[in-house]
């Protein structure tokens, strides 16, 4: 049984304006990264299908999370086929991230009521992910379409959940101009994760960053 509910899961992820986008080979690297996260504040971490043992590394991460970080949501993200989909949230993924929109994904998370963020770069991809069940809809990547185009896609759809991915820097200037273009949550990877030897100052760095977003969201 789920931990969360969908709509729990919903609510948690927008609650959390910063989520990090990360993958390592090595499972206790990635645990130690996991419990900086979540001393920083973090609630929701993204780890990508990105290396050859993905699957096994997530998988040991899930009972590690249940147990050292309980209020902790952990997806899956570079997902790209229904296989893989399935074999993620067979073994506890709370929610499921990709690149892209596809159908098949979308239909296996429907199936399981696993929250889905789709990948997205137009408008008309955007309104697809809203048709197709999309709980939020990732805007990926980032430093492409750039904050105007967010900006530019409130006008017409002011009420859909939005995350952006890619080209996020843990910065107060960039972090500003994201929001101030209406996206609710950043996902951010290799930069957030640029100088994290000390995990005490990466949890301090965290913590500095939220109570800044949450300013910006007043």
């Amino acid at each position: 049984m789920p931990r969360f509910s969908a709509a729990d899961i919903q609510t948690i992820v927008l609650g959390t304006p910063i989520v990090p986008v990360f993958y390592h080979a090595d499972v206790a690297y990635a645990q130690r990264i996991l419990q900086a996260c979540y001393a920083g504040g973090l609630r929701v971490f993204e780890f990508t299908n990105r290396g050859s043992n993905a699957f096994d590394v997530f998988s040991a991460l899930v009972p590690f999370v249940k147990e050292n970080c309980p209020d902790m949501l952990l997806g899956i993200g570079t997902i790209y086929t229904a296989e893989d989909a399935e074999r993620f949230i067979q073994v506890g993924a709370d929610f499921v991230v990709q690149p892209c929109l596809t159908a098949e994904v979308a239909e296996v998370c429907r199936k399981h009521g696993t929250p889905w963020l789709p990948g997205t770069m137009t408008v008309s991809e955007v309104y697809q992910a809203t048709k197709m069940g999309a709980a939020i809809v990732k805007i990926f990547p980032g430093n492409v379409v750039g904050p105007g185009f967010v900006k530019s896609l409130r006008g017409p759809m002011p009420t859909v959940p939005l995350m952006v991915t890619g080209g996020v820097e843990p910065t107060e200037e960039s972090l500003r101009e994201w929001f101030a273009a209406g996206v609710n949550v950043v996902g951010m990877g290799s930069q957030l994760f640029k100088n994290v030897d000390d995990t005490q100052a990466f949890s301090q760095q965290i913590s500095h960053l939220l109570q800044f977003v949450k300013t910006l969201q007043k």
